[in-house]
């Protein structure tokens, strides 16, 4: 039953596509996977397969995040813009300047 969960997983798969003559129903390897995460299940094989290859050294535990693993916050994705995206926008604008009176670019 974990290799149906980890093959759909790898896949990229909707359920109903996993191969029945490998793996059986579909239904079964989703109901368990829906229970395991529901109680917890995966999270403790998880956590003991951790605790084992950090014991033994296995683990780097050395990070590296980038702008491209950056997204926006939800509601920043629909902000509103003036002039359309960057990537079209106008050059600078021209606004009022307030202690002249004139225009400033």
């Amino acid at each position: 039953m974990i290799e149906a969960i980890a093959w759909k997983y790898r896949t990229g798969a909707a359920w109903r596509e996993i191969p029945a003559e490998r793996f059986g129903p579909w239904q079964t390897a989703y109901e368990r996977q829906t229970r395991w995460s529901e109680d917890g299940t995966w999270a403790r094989l998880f956590a003991a397969a951790q605790a084992d290859a950090d014991a033994r050294g296995e683990l780097d535990w050395l990070v590296s995040a980038d702008s491209s693993l950056v997204r926006v916050h939800q509601h920043g994705a629909a902000a509103r813009r003036i002039g359309g995206n960057a990537a079209t926008a106008p050059g600078p604008v021209s606004c009022p300047d307030t202690l002249t009176g004139g225009l400033v670019e």
